[in-house]
């Protein structure tokens, strides 16, 4: 498997910017093929483990279209849900789609939210962690914005274990993947970036390890889509 060159930790930001901006369009469509449409239940369960109590409000960081925040609303009308994301295109996108359910978008950096301490309820994000900086200071800043006792829960990528699902995995994600995503979206090159960027990506507990050393309690993980995705939960 012959990786790209992936950005430096200088160059991320503006990368990671640019290339959301260019398939902001087809962002949707090709995360429920590449999914068989099983994302929105994950993202489902992301609400639920967010735990919000009643008037809860919930941030959602890296929002892209808003497909988190979206569903909580959808789930819980009662909370209020605020997307944050970096790339503008995504967040016009993301505008469009259900403006009657009130979900308010800010342009803002996953390393310096635009919030003050304490604020939500609970903050999650959605197939972002591997595309950060750094990920401790994302972790970070998602635990200063939530009060005392509230949840941090992240959806991600992560390497499956059981060898002969990994070597399909593998197969899908770093051929598969690219070809549908060059012909639905136009921009092959993104659709090979975001496998490749899961090589350097810690391991379930690895994460988990990073969640801890900020400060996150009580945390645990579970894994979905045999061994492929994670969703990890920690407590301020």
């Amino acid at each position: 498997m012959t990786s790209p060159v992936l950005p430096t930790p200088e160059e991320k930001p503006q990368y990671v910017r640019d290339m959301f901006a260019r398939i902001s369009r087809r962002y949707d469509l090709m995360n429920r093929i590449m999914t068989a449409g099983q994302d929105q239940r994950w993202r489902r369960m992301v609400v639920e483990m967010c735990n919000l109590p009643p008037g809860g409000r919930l941030l959602d960081v890296a929002t892209g279209t808003g497909d988190i925040a979206y569903m909580a609303r959808h789930l819980r009308p009662d909370i209020e849900a605020v997307g944050v994301d970096f790339t503008f295109e995504m967040l016009a996108v993301g505008r469009e789609k259900a403006p009657e359910l009130g979900v308010p978008f800010v342009q803002g950096d996953a390393l310096n939210l635009p919030f003050a301490d304490d604020s939500f309820d609970a903050a999650c994000s959605g197939f972002m962690m591997r595309n950060v900086a750094d990920i401790g200071s994302a972790f970070a800043e998602q635990r200063r914005v939530v009060r005392s006792g509230g949840r941090v829960v992240c959806l991600e990528i992560t390497h499956p274990r059981f060898t002969p699902w990994r070597k399909l995995f593998q197969f899908y994600f770093f051929h598969v993947v690219p070809l549908v995503g060059g012909v639905i979206s136009g921009a092959r090159d993104a659709y090979t970036y975001l496998p490749h960027s899961t090589l350097p990506f810690p391991d379930a507990e690895g994460l988990a390890e990073i969640m801890r050393s900020v400060g996150l309690r009580n945390v645990h993980y579970r894994t979905l889509m045999f061994g492929t995705v994670a969703i990890h939960i920690g407590e301020k």
